[in-house]
């Protein structure tokens, strides 16, 4: 009885490793768009919820934590989430994006997060109101990090700018050296 449940599960075992083949043969390539998505809304939405709740409020925050310049750096901070976010929203420039929006996830880690420890959701308790939550941690700065980090090695995918750009760049290059094969080939032909 044994070996024929041990071979009904390769069976289908094999199967399913079959279909994940496929699946990712002819999805995988789109696995980079969630990942755009999510991040460069994520950061938009932080860079909009600044403006909108006044961005002398984030500055005051920065002021005191210790920031140095905070103004300075609470308008750069607002703007990286703003443009970067729609940078990668969009698959543009995801690459030089990824920098400066990366630096503000690594100060958010040591500056503010890091001493409350790795998980973002921290249940303090339940009372008439709802659920309280303590501090997060630096959990969710990590995924975006990680995030980052996957578009930029492996692409912003088939509907990103940068993919578009690429394919135009491509094409351009194949036909400057059409045309400089196609001018050497005529230039021997007279020599």
């Amino acid at each position: 009885m044994s070996l024929r449940w041990r071979g009904t599960m390769s069976i289908w075992f094999g199967r399913l490793i079959s279909v994940h083949a496929w699946i990712t043969s002819k999805l995988g390539h789109y696995a980079p768009m969630p990942l755009r998505l999510f991040v460069g809304y994520g950061f938009m939405a932080h860079g909009y919820a600044k403006i909108a709740h006044g961005p002398e409020h984030f500055i005051n925050i920065l002021h005191a934590i210790g920031v140095p310049a905070p103004e300075l750096m609470g308008w750069a901070t607002i703007l990286v989430e703003l443009v970067g976010g729609l940078a990668v929203l969009v698959g543009a420039f995801v690459a030089l994006a990824s920098v400066p929006m990366a630096a503000i996830l690594l100060t958010a880690i040591f500056s503010v997060h890091l001493p409350y420890g790795f998980s973002s959701i921290k249940l303090q308790g339940v009372t008439a109101a709802g659920a309280q939550f303590g501090p997060p941690g630096y959990e969710v700065d990590l995924l975006y990090l990680a995030c980052l980090i996957t578009l930029v090695l492996g692409g912003a995918g088939p509907f990103a700018v940068d993919s578009i750009l690429a394919r135009t760049r491509a094409r351009r290059n194949k036909e400057i050296r059409a045309a400089l094969v196609g001018q050497a080939g005529w230039i021997s032909k007279d020599i």
